[in-house]
């Protein structure tokens, strides 16, 4: 069994790996930097960011060297657990959400996306094999609808809206890549359009306060009106300020304030600085081209990633490798965004480069996924097929 899985090694997507790890080291120094404010220094959180970064290597080969026809299973218990853990981070968590399980601390949203995306996965294959009737676009929709809807409705009563917005994107993307007709996704465009009216004006004030309220001063920042810079406008001013005068080559790797740097006198929200505002500091330090370098790096590992889903062997990779991209992208996209005034200020973590525990290893693990997908697209790669008995011809 081990000869087994040391052969898959050669057959592994480099490109992938060696993106994954130089984003991950990327995200070392520019985590010591952002975290130099914090208690214990930035250098305390780099080495805390490697011992994750290490763990969720180990994840991540383990994964990709297993077959994913055997890890989707996991996407049952992996789903239900994340449910469960929300509604426990709901009535029993931290004002951010996250419950404590002995020394570590984590926000149980991104179990029950990976859940999610493993599950939709495997029943979108397997049911309609199993009967005719799945295979139905409606009642496909009817799968995907209540796998995505229950957890995108716990998250919203989380008040978590960052992270209920990912839902939206890995959703749509399994609709399109599990082979929902255009028609039935225009129509539900359509509605969702119609409903926007309805979830701002009504739902959202019930569900976030703040969400609200960000959207608001996002309009009005956006329209030049006059906001409070010193109160709920401080973030998103002062973090694309950070950015917008930081130049072609930026102030340089952990600048002082004698150099002008904003993150050092602490205009940049130091406390979340390493994790929510990361790409603030990589901005300001390296400029526009290290955050060129960085989204360039982002952009090879999601090309991969969709490379991948193009050549999986069944209809369950594609779904899993598409949807990590739409997660991940989802991801780059708020958290970027919302530091250059594209969007609403949102808490949600940059992938491999902030400060994270948990989300590291689940990030890892669903590229390990993806990793998987491309090892074992040829159905019979754990079989060593027998060479072929020569043939002999008899003439006369």
């Amino acid at each position: 069994m081990m000869i087994l899985l040391l052969r898959k090694i050669p057959g592994m997507n480099w490109l992938l790996v060696f993106t994954m790890l130089a984003l991950a080291i990327f995200g070392v120094y520019a985590i010591e930097s952002a975290a130099r404010h914090l208690p214990n220094g930035g250098e305390y959180y780099a080495q805390r960011q490697k011992v994750w970064i290490v763990v969720g290597c180990i994840v991540f080969f383990v994964t990709a060297l297993v077959d994913y026809r055997w890890i989707r299973w996991l996407g049952i218990p992996m789903y239900l657990s994340g449910l469960a853990l929300m509604i426990m981070a709901i009535h029993k968590g931290s004002d951010v959400h996250q419950i404590s399980l002995g020394v570590i601390s984590f926000q149980p949203t991104q179990l029950g996306i990976a859940g999610g995306i493993v599950l939709m996965g495997s029943l979108l294959q397997d049911l309609p094999r199993w009967h005719v009737f799945f295979s139905l676009p409606y009642i496909k929709l009817g799968i995907i609808g209540v796998l995505a809807g229950v957890p995108f409705l716990i998250v919203v009563a989380m008040g978590d809206m960052g992270s209920a917005l990912v839902w939206l994107p890995v959703t749509a993307v399994i609709m399109l890549v599990s082979g929902i007709p255009y028609r039935y996704m225009l129509l539900l465009s359509i509605i969702a359009i119609g409903c926007v009216a309805l979830a701002y004006f009504i739902i959202l004030p019930k569900a976030s306060e703040r969400g609200s309220e960000r959207i608001e001063l996002y309009l009005a920042m956006l329209n030049g009106h006059e906001v409070d810079i010193n109160g709920d406008a401080y973030a998103p001013y002062w973090v694309s300020t950070s950015i917008g005068k930081a130049g072609w080559k930026g102030l340089g790797w952990n600048a002082s304030s004698e150099r002008g740097s904003l993150h050092d006198k602490k205009y940049i929200p130091w406390k979340t600085a390493h994790n929510d505002f990361i790409f603030g500091v990589i901005g300001e330090e390296q400029g526009f081209r290290g955050s060129l370098l960085l989204l360039l790096g982002y952009s090879m590992l999601l090309i991969q990633c969709l490379f991948i889903a193009f050549y999986s062997r069944d209809s369950s990779g594609k779904i899993i490798a598409a949807a990590v991209v739409a997660l991940m992208f989802s991801h780059i996209f708020e958290n970027i965004g919302m530091c250059v005034l594209m969007t609403p200020i949102t808490g949600i973590p940059l992938p491999l480069v902030s400060y994270s525990g948990t989300f590291i290893v689940m990030i890892m693990f669903l590229l390990g996924l993806v990793q998987s997908v491309w090892v074992h697209r040829k159905v019979d790669i754990e079989e060593e097929e027998e060479p072929a008995e020569p043939q002999v011809r008899r003439y006369g």
